[in-house]
């Protein structure tokens, strides 16, 4: 029931120096230079982690957890998130949601699916919704499922500027971040809208008009997908700017890096470098998409899945590859998520906090354990929780 993490360079995700934390049950005891083990105590798990680093656990808050994909035939749909899939990747919460098959995939579906995952160790919620307007809920209202499902705290990803949408109005997005800003009010929930923004030339048009003409505020939005072209981009820095939410996707294909999308790494450095505000920027991984694959002339040869292993990776490349402090780039898939989604005891290494834990090699960054709730998920790199049905990997 007492863990003692020993010697650690702790980024919390502000850099603490060398600590030492004790877990008790499932939320971090203290943080403190020195923590003694006591003589004839009950027994107490010791971790030495001299020299390594330790960050808080990371936040995925857009990954479709029952799967994804379907569009050109029922055999491109996507299988369910494995709990190794984001354990091993340092991802001890995810906010799942639906995305364009609200059909197949439903609401009712989508919270079994986040209580399933729960069960097996890590921290679950969700959005209630999908591409479609109206948004498909489990009850009545957006309010209903907000109020009366722990689980949910959002609304989304409702698509914009996308073929695949409902071409919502103005007046639809206005009345949709109506309902879950009064929904989630109720019961200290952010009730963010969480916006898909496709490749349309209109781009943020919608969100900014509804901000402009009515007294919806602009922390009420959440927009995604902005890195996948340079004049969305653009845009969405601006909006930022004005203190909106933007976050960047990491699972893309290597067509897509090599012709419109910007790297999430690379997008973070110039994010700073132009005095974006970085608390308004996350990373999410859009997990268990599907993703076209190219060969290196640009044909199509088949498919793969958007893992939320990504997540991390193009974190890693911020701080090995671009120069960003180590501080700045886990705040995109820690303190920001938490704080943007009020997501209360996530996202910090402080006393009171989840014990939601990722030690990682100071020169390579890569992890070694990953502690989900005080409990240990992955040791020495592997993992030593797996789901129900998922297939022990050597």
């Amino acid at each position: 029931m007492l863990t003692l993490i020993k010697n650690g360079i702790v980024y919390s995700p502000d850099f603490l120096g060398k600590k030492d934390i004790l877990i008790v049950r499932d939320q971090i005891g203290f943080v403190e230079d020195e923590i003694r083990q006591p003589s004839d105590f009950v027994e107490i798990d010791v971790i030495d982690a001299e020299g390594k680093y330790i960050f808080p656990g990371f936040i995925d808050s857009h990954v479709h957890i029952m799967g994804a994909g379907g569009e050109g035939g029922f055999r491109l749909r996507t299988p369910e998130l494995m709990l190794t899939d984001v354990t091993t990747a340092g991802i001890t919460t995810v906010v799942g949601v639906i995305g364009d098959d609200a059909t197949t995939r439903t609401m009712a579906s989508l919270i079994g699916k986040a209580y399933a995952l729960e069960e097996e160790g890590i921290s679950t919620y969700i959005h209630t919704g999908s591409y479609q307007v109206p948004v498909r809920t489990l009850f009545d209202r957006i309010e209903d499922d907000l109020i009366l499902i722990d689980k949910v705290i959002g609304v989304g990803e409702i698509a914009i500027a996308d073929e695949r949408s409902s071409q919502p109005t103005v007046e639809d997005i206005a009345k949709i971040a109506a309902a879950a800003k009064s929904g989630g009010k109720m019961l200290g929930k952010a009730g963010i809208l969480n916006i898909h923004v496709g490749t349309g030339s209109d781009k943020l048009s919608i969100i900014e008009k509804v901000i402009e003409e009515t007294n919806v505020p602009i922390s009420q939005f959440q927009v995604t997908h902005i890195n996948r072209y340079r004049e969305l981009f653009e845009s969405a820095k601006q909006y930022a700017k004005k203190g909106g939410y933007i976050d960047l996707t990491t699972s893309t294909d290597y067509k897509s890096l090599e012709t419109t999308e910007i790297k999430c790494s690379k997008g973070l450095r110039e994010i700073i470098d132009e005095g974006v505000p970085l608390e308004n920027v996350t990373f999410t991984s859009d997990g268990m998409i599907s993703l076209p694959t190219y060969d290196e002339e640009g044909n199509q040869t088949g498919y793969k899945l958007g893992l939320p292993k990504y997540l991390y990776e193009e974190v890693k490349d911020a701080i090995l590859e671009e120069g960003v402090p180590i501080e700045k780039a886990l705040r995109v898939i820690t303190a920001n998520p938490a704080d943007i989604l009020q997501i209360k005891k996530k996202g910090y290494i402080e006393a009171g906090r989840d014990a939601d834990l990722v030690i990682v090699e100071p020169d390579t960054l890569e992890i070694v354990d990953v502690f989900a709730k005080g409990k240990k998920m992955v040791e020495g790199g592997k993992p030593i929780v797996f789901s129900t049905f998922e297939s022990k990997k050597e």
